[in-house]
């Protein structure tokens, strides 16, 4: 960026240089404007169900540089990387001051197509699930509880336990990779009937934990199926039911859907963690969190969990056993990119340090960034590997940054 010299007291300042001038003061200007925008009449945005409109749209570049504080020839540029990242069906959306800045689609719709979303789900399981524990706290369900206690307290399927040490696992450690349920180096297929979920197949990586709980960290999709049944016991009702009532519905997601497996008569059928939504849904979930955890005049999302996943919530250094991954990358269900490694392979560089997101195998991705105000999603409904950092790097790098020595907004 060109640097402004300003004329000394007393000086006629040439035409260029007043142009200059003007120039870096509306660029303030634009900076603020959008964020105002936001808060008009003191109230801040959230979007109404997209059946009664939706996500609010900007029709220009020019409104999308003034509104949303993003430069449209970055926000091309990342369309154009988008669309060649991959060759998978995708939708994907870029949000800031409540504003789809950019909404790119490959034969997904970003606002009904609700195919399988991976491992996206993990973060929004645990975000019912926090949900649900506050409800307990407050006296609105069944049975308390908190991430801190005993996990197979609110598991009664699983007993008889496979394992003596799955009673010491903590809710919080079936969120953050370090319960030592069959982590996902084991090789063990992440779905199946209830009986081997919960280790009472006869399969050894699915009975016995791979490491003392706390002790270790090894990425666990069957940690999270474990949550979902957790969510049962504490509210009363299926994962499924209290997952719509608690945060879609509050939030005016429209379209979803769930996994669910079957147990026979000794366990039934419950549904687990795995969902598909929309990119646009996705993102009214990281714009709750964005805005600690409200929506409109209500606390839908409580504001401690939105605080928590902002940290690492467990001590353990060793790398993640699949991936090498930093075990300080995860929190409560959702992770902290900027805190990659780069000899995991995930590169964490131009990430601000407040960003949290959830990637899912397929090049699926929620992301928020408090401090640049900002959403980022993406939906494909499939697998395999893809540059998820890259993506939220870019969308932050398209933000519009004021002139030096002026005031961010």
């Amino acid at each position: 960026m060109q640097k402004t010299s300003f004329p000394k007291p007393g000086a006629q300042a040439p035409l260029p240089v007043l142009l200059a001038v003007v120039g870096s003061l509306l660029s303030l200007l634009v900076a603020h404007a959008g964020k105002a925008s936001e808060t008009a009449g003191g109230k801040t945005y959230f979007p109404p169900p997209e059946s009664q409109g939706g996500w609010r749209t900007l029709p220009s570049p020019g409104d999308v540089r003034r509104l949303a504080g993003m430069d449209p020839v970055k926000l091309d540029d990342l369309a154009a990387w988008l669309r060649r990242s991959d060759n998978r069906n995708f939708a994907a959306v870029v949000i800031r001051h409540g504003y789809i800045a950019l909404e790119v689609e490959r034969a997904n719709s970003a606002r009904t197509d609700s195919r399988r979303v991976a491992s996206v789900s993990k973060a929004v399981c645990a975000t019912v699930l926090a949900i649900a524990s506050q409800q307990s706290q407050q006296g609105q369900t069944p049975v308390r509880m908190t991430f801190d206690d005993p996990a197979f307290r609110f598991i009664p399927w699983a007993q008889p336990l496979s394992d003596p040490r799955k009673a010491q696992i903590t809710v919080k450690q079936l969120l953050n990779h370090t319960s030592g349920i069959c982590p996902e180096a084991t090789g063990a297929p992440n779905d199946g009937t209830w009986d081997y979920i919960l280790g009472h197949s006869g399969d050894e990586r699915t009975a016995k934990l791979a490491f003392d709980p706390g002790t270790g960290c090894g990425y666990s999709t069957m940690a999270l199926a474990h949550a979902a049944l957790v969510c049962e016991t504490v509210t009363g009702k299926p994962y499924d039911q209290f997952a719509i009532e608690a945060l879609f519905k509050p939030l005016g997601i429209e379209h979803w859907w769930f996994q669910y497996y079957d147990g026979g008569n000794r366990y039934g059928r419950h549904p687990s963690h795995g969902l598909g939504m929309p990119a646009r849904d996705l993102a009214r979930i990281a714009y709750c969190m964005l805005h600690e955890g409200r929506w409109q005049d209500r606390q839908v999302i409580p504001r401690w969990f939105v605080e928590q996943t902002a940290a690492p919530t467990s001590h353990v250094t060793s790398p993640e056993m699949r991936w090498g991954l930093n075990p300080q990358v995860f929190s409560h269900g959702w992770e902290l990119p900027a805190r990659h490694w780069p000899k995991s392979g995930r590169d964490g560089s131009g990430i601000p340090k407040d960003a949290r997101e959830k990637p899912g195998s397929g090049g699926q991705l929620i992301a928020f960034v408090p401090s640049l105000d900002l959403v980022i999603t993406r939906q494909t409904g499939s697998s395999g590997d893809w540059q998820f950092e890259e993506f939220l790097r870019r969308a932050c790098a398209a933000v519009v940054v004021p002139e030096p020595g002026f005031p961010k907004p």
